[in-house]
């Protein structure tokens, strides 16, 4: 028979029995020797005759019983199989990260598109109960991880994300909400969550009627602000990682990129999400993962688990019974009849 501790920390405190019980033994020893110094040789024995030894010394056991089994209960023993059915209940939750040139701006440390990636990934962590998938884009966008409890798969893909990996630059927020939108069942009217990390620039239009679709399908959309409002330039960098340019518009000027932070908001409203920004504090992610605790959940996976039984009752009973010896048993003999 298997037999585990679920607090097995508890069990630490057992040691405290051992100073305990020499205390215990050094006070019954040295109650004569106090009473001698105080009480004459001839006295002695009238004065001591009603003690008994024996007797507070079970009293003592009694008590350290109660110690002892009182730690053991609280260590929580467990044995013996209990069948349960643990059922997992959440929303799926879709990340769309931006990938377009302008997310390698550095007006946020360390850039906006590390920025980004470091926020979604905390996000992730704290959505324990919930699907999540995984969305990048620039001038279109790629399903990167379809819907998943499998967190781990999520974040490997995460890792790898980087400023200009998708085939078409620019930046298309239609895009992304249109793709997101596709990866949600669409048999279900609720249950979604889009969730946008991005600085909001979009080169393509269109997103009003994404939008729109989205807000029809169920899909709840929020937006993370990644940047400044007063922007920043765009570093262009070699193999070696340093920066030998800035990108610049078609009549030669350097492109500065700021955060849209009207825009964000006003698409997040239209679906009944919020709007955040990145900050320093990462606050947002708190305030970010209880909207969307927030929402209708669904039932996301059941299965059927093996777990030990708790069986505490069993050693708080005998600390119980110890104690109340404890009481019964005086320190006095038994009167001889």
């Amino acid at each position: 028979m298997t037999m585990r501790f679920a607090r097995p920390e508890w069990l630490k405190l057992l040691w405290a029995l051992l100073p305990a019980a020499g205390l215990f033994w050094w006070s019954l020893r040295n109650r004569r020797i106090r009473l001698e110094r105080v009480i004459a040789a001839p006295l002695l024995g009238m004065h001591t005759e009603d003690f008994s030894p024996a007797r507070a010394i079970l009293k003592g056991c009694f008590l350290a019983g109660f110690f002892c089994f009182g730690i053991l209960a609280a260590a929580r023993p467990q044995w013996g199989i209990r069948l349960e059915t643990l059922h997992r209940h959440g929303v799926d939750v879709i990340a769309a990260l931006d990938t377009s040139y302008s997310m390698a701006a550095e007006d946020v440390i360390p850039s906006r598109i590390e920025k980004a990636k470091g926020e979604i990934k905390r996000v992730v962590e704290q959505l324990e109960d919930d699907r999540v998938g995984l969305v990048s884009f620039a001038g279109n966008a790629v399903l990167q991880c379809p819907l998943t409890l499998d967190r781990g798969a999520v974040l490997m893909l995460l890792d790898a994300a980087a400023t200009g990996m998708e085939a078409e630059p620019g930046t298309s927020l239609a895009s992304a909400i249109s793709r997101a939108t596709s990866a949600f069942s669409a048999r279900e009217t609720k249950y979604k969550a889009l969730v946008l990390f991005t600085d909001g620039e979009d080169l393509e239009g269109q997103v009003d009627a994404a939008v729109r679709k989205a807000a029809e399908s169920g899909v709840v959309l929020y937006a993370v602000g990644v940047g400044t409002p007063q922007g920043a330039p765009i570093p262009v960098r070699d193999a070696r990682g340093d920066v030998v340019e800035y990108r610049k518009d078609p009549a030669g000027q350097v492109v500065v990129s700021r955060l849209d932070e009207q825009s964000l908001s006003r698409i997040a409203r239209e679906t009944g999400g919020r709007y955040f920004r990145a900050t320093t504090g990462e606050s947002e992610i708190g305030a970010l993962c209880a909207a969307i605790a927030g929402l209708d959940s669904k039932e996301l996976d059941s299965r059927l688990a093996q777990n030990l039984e708790d069986r505490f009752q069993v050693p708080l009973a005998l600390a119980v019974a110890c104690l109340a010896a404890s009481f019964s048993v005086g320190e006095k003999r038994r009167p001889s009849r």
